[in-house]
């Protein structure tokens, strides 16, 4: 039987994708959702799904996440550069996706993996987490 984890307790890979969070929201992408995927696959597990307004954007928050993270965890893996439609980052336990918001909205991959547990972050996750 799995164990349970205390609510209080974040592993590793939980604490990577909030701090990963925290670096797109720095960038103000838009609509950041944590999807825990665990009990769903075993090829990660985190999906971090955000959103950038264009291009630029899509870039802006890519950026933030690798400079941000350069001392912590290197990417296994990055695809679409050349588009900056759809950017994926591979950090193994957790998987970042960055959209623009029509080919969000397209691929919908909150709908696919639905069954996951579904963590909302915005601009009041950030001030919460700064009281504590």
């Amino acid at each position: 039987m799995p164990q349970q984890k205390h609510p209080a307790e974040a592993t590793p890979s939980e604490e990577l994708a909030h701090e990963i969070a925290e670096l797109a929201l720095s960038k103000k992408a838009d609509n950041i959702q944590i999807l825990d995927v665990r009990e769903q696959t075993t090829i990660t597990d985190f999906f971090l799904i955000c959103a950038g307004s264009t291009d630029v954007h899509v870039k802006a928050i890519h950026d933030a996440i690798l400079d941000g993270m350069a001392s912590v965890d290197k990417p296994w893996h990055v695809e679409g550069m050349q588009s900056l439609r759809w950017v994926l980052i591979d950090f193994v336990h957790v998987v970042v996706h960055i959209f623009q918001q029509e080919a969000r909205d397209f691929y919908q991959l909150e709908r696919l993996w639905a069954d996951a547990t579904l963590e909302i972050i915005g601009d009041s996750h950030a001030e919460a987490s700064a009281e504590e």
